[in-house]
């Protein structure tokens, strides 16, 4: 039996949401020289790819993206990649950014990871808060702080040109 899907974003609510989070990532780090975006794989790294994309349009922060990549049912059983090197990191500010922040397995565990290089601030970024937490995290900086039953699922889609967030009845 299929689900139904509501629609909570369409395209264009989506990407005013981006462009509103990236002017506050430059507001919060105006005096940064360079920001590390890394983006949590897979719809992290679009997310961050996406807000690069516009902080380099709007200003003259160097951005750099990576992505890390971590099992988010099983985060201390399989290693977590990260595709810059620990050096890389050294002194930076680097932003953490996910989709969707529900309980902040995945986010405590991304964080807890890149702290372990000596990095100069830590923010995190989620474009949906759903505020189930499980984790002692909370994001920085978010586009849309959505009430929701934990049955329910909510979906962010980076399909091409055309990026839609919805709730999946569950």
């Amino acid at each position: 039996m299929a689900t139904a899907a509501t629609l909570i974003l369409d395209h264009d609510q989506v990407e005013r949401k981006i462009q509103r989070i990236a002017h506050e990532i430059l507001e919060k780090h105006h005096s940064e020289k360079e920001l590390i975006m890394v983006g949590v794989a897979k719809r992290g790294v679009i997310l961050s790819e996406k807000l690069a994309g516009i902080l380099s349009g709007i200003s003259k922060i160097k951005v750099t993206t990576a992505s890390i990549k971590l099992d988010k049912d099983d985060p201390l059983g399989v290693p977590i990649e990260l595709s810059i090197g620990s050096e890389e990191l050294k002194g930076k500010c680097v932003l953490l950014i996910d989709d969707v922040l529900q309980g902040g397995m995945t986010l405590m565990h991304a964080a807890a990871h890149l702290v372990q290089a000596p990095i100069s601030k830590l923010t995190t970024v989620v474009l949906v808060d759903r505020r189930h937490r499980r984790f002692p995290i909370r994001a920085d900086i978010v586009g849309l702080t959505l009430s929701t039953t934990l049955q329910e699922h909510i979906s962010v889609k980076f399909n091409g040109k055309k990026t839609l967030v919805q709730l999946d009845q569950g």
